[in-house]
């Protein structure tokens, strides 16, 4: 089950949160219990993060927001799609939700949000886990090979059992069959009149995108000051050696490394997901 919590994101922008947890939880939450929000990667939406937050549920106020121009969130055309906006609109889902001071969990491009308000303000954030995400800069050309792919993709849909298919067999950036990958992108479609299309606007995210790739991002990461944990998949984009280097850099950092997983660690892996992130926030949260 989901309860969804409507959030006033940076400019007036309406942000959707989500709670999932069976049962679903009481409008009024304990004040005791400690808060995690979960930030989802450019293209994804906070049901990616289900079953997570499910079992993050058992003990803390898990909350995952749909970013600006995400899943249920508002996806105004002429909105900022900046990294101050994102960064502001996690600040403002910490304080209206009344979670702070939590544990910021991002994957790729919410885990560069989550280090950036963990930077911004120390005060919101207790701990801070980063699956997947280069503190380098990817420059213009992977800009533009994302701008291509955008266009390969061939939308509408019939099924959703050709979008599994297709991110997770076809797509040309697929070294081998990952059925998980096909599920993660048959959640962020909907269908339309034509078939099934993506719930996000295609120019949006390489705006989004566009924000961060042409720059590094070491300074704000070293400026972070609660415990931090980088993870990465072996296969995923996040390679060992820059991965040690983040943790080098990170104050409190710690590393760990999940096998057979790719991008999507807490998709492809969720077990060994929450077996290295549940010890990580047990030292956190001093349980």
């Amino acid at each position: 089950m989901a309860r969804r919590i409507d959030v006033t994101g940076a400019g007036g922008v309406r942000l959707a949160a989500w709670e999932f947890s069976d049962p679903p939880k009481p409008e009024a939450e304990p004040a005791a219990a400690p808060g995690v929000l979960l930030l989802h990667g450019l293209m994804g939406r906070a049901s990616h993060w289900a079953s997570t937050a499910r079992w993050l549920a058992e003990r803390y106020r898990a909350v995952a927001l749909d970013q600006r121009g995400h899943g249920r969130s508002e996806k105004p055309p002429q909105a900022a799609f900046t990294r101050e906006a994102y960064v502001e609109d996690a600040e403002a889902a910490l304080e209206q939700l009344g979670l702070a001071p939590a544990v910021l969990v991002g994957h790729a491009m919410g885990a560069l949000t989550a280090w950036q308000l963990a930077a911004k303000r120390p005060d919101l954030v207790r701990g801070l886990v980063v699956c997947d995400m280069r503190a380098s800069a990817l420059g213009a050309a992977s800009q533009r090979e994302w701008a291509d792919w955008f266009r390969s993709w061939p939308v509408p849909f019939a099924t959703l059992a050709d979008v599994r298919r297709w991110f997770g067999e076809d797509d040309p950036r697929v070294e081998r069959p990952s059925p998980s990958r096909g599920d993660f992108f048959a959640e962020i479609m909907r269908e339309a009149a034509d078939g099934w299309r993506p719930v996000f606007e295609q120019e949006q995210m390489l705006r989004t995108r566009e924000s961060w790739v042409y720059d590094a991002h070491w300074e704000e990461l070293a400026q972070v000051r609660c415990p931090a944990l980088v993870v990465r998949g072996l296969d995923g984009e996040l390679g060992r050696a820059e991965a040690q280097e983040m943790v080098r850099v990170l104050p409190l950092g710690e590393y760990a490394e999940v096998a057979d997983a790719g991008h999507l660690v807490h998709y492809d892996q969720p077990a060994a997901w929450r077996g290295v992130v549940e010890p990580f926030l047990d030292g956190v949260f001093g349980a």
